[in-house]
């Protein structure tokens, strides 16, 4: 048995693709003694049993290249090792049974192509020469991906075990981790079968053990085991060995070649959870029983597609656990609750398509410090609090399984485990009509039915059933005045002495103001991006109120905490609870607004960006001029407890004015219009504010140091490859949704990051950044002549920079 040392710079739990990954990418980076540590043997948790496909193709440009990656290293790692990996570069196929699947798959082609990959659209007899042995007579159509491919986990896996040992990681199997020590808020030590090892960073790769793993170092991490059932036939004649992977989503299964037979597996509807206690410590090398019963469906469904199954001989069929995450997303990054604990696990069945480049990205990661670019979609910090309730996670990620194979419908919402969080308004706003969505736990209204509407999502790859209802909500918070309720906004006091300082540095705006001043700031990374984007309210010497997106609550939190500057006296709280907010705005907004309060809030007492204490109908209230949808407003912070009382004092007073009631799907269009950045959309951290038009929120000529700066200094002297712009399509029947292909002079040049459609231009918007190895300015974008490719057609599109809606900013101003 290979020693055990006492310690190690880096230690990573888990033998499995992931974990051997990661370790050979930090032997490939220098990053210092790293010690592998695995319970069992190598592969032997869920690795050993995985089926193999390798696709690339996701919703995010970042994790297709991620998987990209995968098969670059796979491409190349059996000829650096000298083991086998049973990479084939055979491609993949993806059918289409229906119009609006077709239309997805369509939309998909475009995806690729806006990301670099080739996808080749095929008819169904082209599909059928590809794949001899399907039927295609419901088949629309079909598209085929020639770089996709498949291999052997365990194959793949002892291969990057060797690779790593060759740079010098050590790797001791049947030594299981039995506790984590931790002193100060960071990682110091893991407790073993075999004794203690210090270190100075964690990797937890531990497939469906991550959860329990995570939780002995206080760290929470929202997967669940869930069975996975796939079969294994016979040879069957006229299975060629270079048959590409193909997916039958309208058929809910999957198929690749294996020794001259099949492997088909699915994502049933019905999917069964494992170990609800959490897995056992001993299932190694193990498989659950065969349930028949519960995978004939799957069965049915592949006999309809390949008839010869049906006469083809079952080697076994296999039923193993695979760890799932509640957004079918994996899970990568640094734990915001415990420093230097990383997480790389929670692949929900394709984690040999994203080991490779999984593994890298997060040995980059443990190694540096930082990403290596934009991994929001999988980053840890995208979950909350609801993620700690094994029982709630179970719910939502059946239910994500369950959905594995379904349409992907633009603005989708989950149904499961809801509701959860509610503001005080709840009730009273599904009464007026809410149709509500989810975001981290949070119900919130999407947009309201009016009379004869069905209050229930109707989704489209075209217009939507909520179209008219959004469009009534964007003209009453344009001619007349709207509330929103957007409780659900995340708040954060920074308090203390030094409070000041330590965000004065952190932002890269200006925010060392006057007491009542309102900042809008990005807070930058090492590499001038975008981290977070955020309101910052100045309450007192010592104290700021900080607001941001419902979505970012412990990813932005985690980042103020962690860059308060050790010599700081700040402390940063989370408030989100304690108060309900009520956003009025509109052009009647004052006259709303001062029909419920004695307090002033005219524009020469109460100006734009400056934020105050006043009282609406009794309830005391921080009152931020502020603005996301172009129009004069305020965000009306209010005690908890105040919410339905100030609620009902507004919309009784804007009666006289026609106020409507407005939800987020408004809020969408309104911005657009106004030209407003979405992070996680237009900006995050592979962006500057200078690509982003947000260079005028920078306090780079002030010559204070900030978080950041260095980085736009230098990249100031180069000419920028890339900036945001907008583009708008005269055909009002067009549908933007983002990821469609821009188009500049006949050449790819990039893809839209957001779409929607413009209610006061009347036309559909878009977003989306130019690209120019050789440099992009404003000359640049204005004078080309654009398209965007719309799930395969052309359509002419005009480009602009400057807000379409009020871009002198008067109405806001008034």
């Amino acid at each position: 048995m290979t020693d055990l040392p006492s310690s190690a710079r880096i230690v990573v739990i888990g033998g499995g693709i992931v974990g051997c990954s990661t370790a050979y990418h930090l032997a490939k980076l220098g990053a210092g003694e790293v010690l592998l540590l695995e319970r069992g043997r190598l592969t032997s948790g869920s690795t050993w049993h995985a089926a193999g496909l390798v696709g690339q193709l996701r919703s995010s440009a970042n994790i297709t290249q991620l998987l990209g990656d995968s098969v670059k290293l796979y491409k190349s790692l059996e000829a650096e090792t000298g083991l086998a990996t049973g990479w084939k570069m055979n491609g993949g196929l993806r059918l289409a049974c229906t119009a609006d699947r077709w239309t997805e798959v369509k939309r998909q082609a475009t995806t690729a192509r806006s990301f670099g990959l080739e996808m080749q659209l095929l008819s169904p007899k082209e599909a059928q020469e590809l794949w001899p042995l399907m039927t295609v007579d419901d088949v629309v159509g079909a598209a085929f991906l020639p770089t996709d491919g498949q291999a052997s986990p365990s194959d793949i896996t002892q291969a990057l075990a060797r690779g790593a040992r060759q740079g010098g990681v050590r790797i001791v199997e049947e030594t299981g981790v039995t506790g984590v020590a931790v002193e100060g808020g960071r990682v110091v030590a893991v407790a073993t079968t075999r004794g203690r090892v210090a270190c100075e960073k964690l990797v937890v790769c531990a497939g469906l053990w991550s959860r329990e793993i995570g939780a002995l170092a206080g760290v929470n991490i929202p997967l669940v085991p869930v069975q996975h059932q796939y079969i294994v036939t016979e040879a069957i004649e006229g299975v060629a060995r270079n048959l590409p992977t193909l997916r039958d989503p309208d058929r809910l299964t999957y198929y690749k070649e294996e020794v001259g037979g099949l492997v088909m597996g699915g994502y049933e509807p019905n999917p069964i959870p494992w170990a609800l206690e959490g897995p056992p410590q001993d299932f190694e090398f193990q498989l659950l029983g065969e349930d028949w019963d519960h995978f004939e469906p799957m069965m049915r469904l592949a006999l309809g597609r390949v008839p010869a199954l049906e006469t083809a001989g079952v080697k076994q069929l296999i039923n193993g656990p695979e760890s799932f995450t509640p957004d079918g997303n994996f899970i990568l990054g640094e734990a915001p609750e415990t420093r230097n604990v990383f997480v790389g696990c929670g692949f929900n069945a394709f984690g040999i398509a994203a080991g490779g480049g999984a593994g890298m990205a997060l040995a980059e990661w443990v190694a540096k410090g930082a990403a290596p670019y934009d991994l929001w979609p999988v980053d840890i910090r995208r979950f909350g609090a609801n993620g700690r309730d094994t029982a709630h996670v179970r719910t939502r990620t059946l239910e994500a399984y369950a959905k594995h194979y379904t349409m992907a419908w633009p603005s989708e919402e989950h149904a499961s485990g809801r509701p959860l969080r509610r503001s005080p308004l709840y009730d009273r706003l599904k009464t007026a009509g809410a149709v509500f969505g989810e975001k981290l736990g949070w119900e919130r209204p999407n947009w309201f039915a009016g009379p004869g509407e069905e209050p229930q999502d109707v989704y489209s790859f075209e217009r939507p059933n909520w179209f008219d209802a959004v469009a009534r909500e964007h003209a009453a918070c344009r001619e007349r005045v709207a509330l929103f309720d957007q409780s659900s906004f995340a708040k954060f006091l920074l308090v203390g002495r030094d409070a000041e300082k330590a965000l004065s540095w952190i932002c890269a705006n200006d925010v060392a103001k006057p007491i009542g001043s309102l900042t809008y700031t990005q807070m930058l990374n090492a590499r001038g991006g975008i981290e977070c984007d955020l309101t910052v309210a100045r309450l007192a010497e010592d104290r700021f109120y900080i607001v941001t997106g419902t979505g970012f609550a412990t990813h932005d939190f985690d980042w103020i905490a962690r860059n308060i500057p050790a010599d700081c006296d700040a402390h940063l709280i989370d408030v989100t609870s304690s108060r309900a907010v009520l956003s009025l705005f509109g052009p009647r907004a004052r006259d709303v607004l001062a029909a419920v309060t004695r307090d002033d809030v005219s524009n020469a007492s109460f100006p734009f960006a400056t934020c105050r204490e006043i009282a609406v109908a009794g309830a005391p209230t921080l009152a931020l001029r502020v603005t996301y949808v172009g129009e004069l407003g305020w965000e009306l912070h209010v005690p908890t407890e105040f919410a339905a009382t100030a609620y009902d004092a507004l919309m009784a007073a804007g009666a006289a004015h026609g106020i409507a009631p407005a939800g987020y799907r408004a809020i969408e269009t309104l911005r657009l219009e106004k030209g407003y950045r979405a992070w996680g959309s237009e900006i995050g951290p592979d962006h500057t504010p200078q690509m982003a038009g947000l260079g005028w929120a920078v306090k780079l000529k002030s010559g204070l140091p900030f978080l950041g700066r260095d980085a736009l200094l230098e990249k100031a002297a180069e000419p920028s490859p890339r900036l945001l712009a907008g583009f708008t399509v005269d055909d009002p029947g067009v549908t933007l949704l983002g990821r469609e292909t821009i188009l500049r002079d006949g050449a790819r040049v990039g893809w839209l990051a957001s779409g929607g459609f413009g209610h006061t231009v009347g036309k559909p918007i878009g977003y989306g950044y130019v690209r120019d190895p050789a440099g992009v300015d404003a000359a640049y974008v204005m004078s080309g002549d654009y398209q965007l490719e719309v799930a395969g057609v052309f359509v002419p599109a005009t480009p602009f920079l400057k807000p379409l809606y009020d871009p002198a900013m008067t109405r806001i101003k008034a």
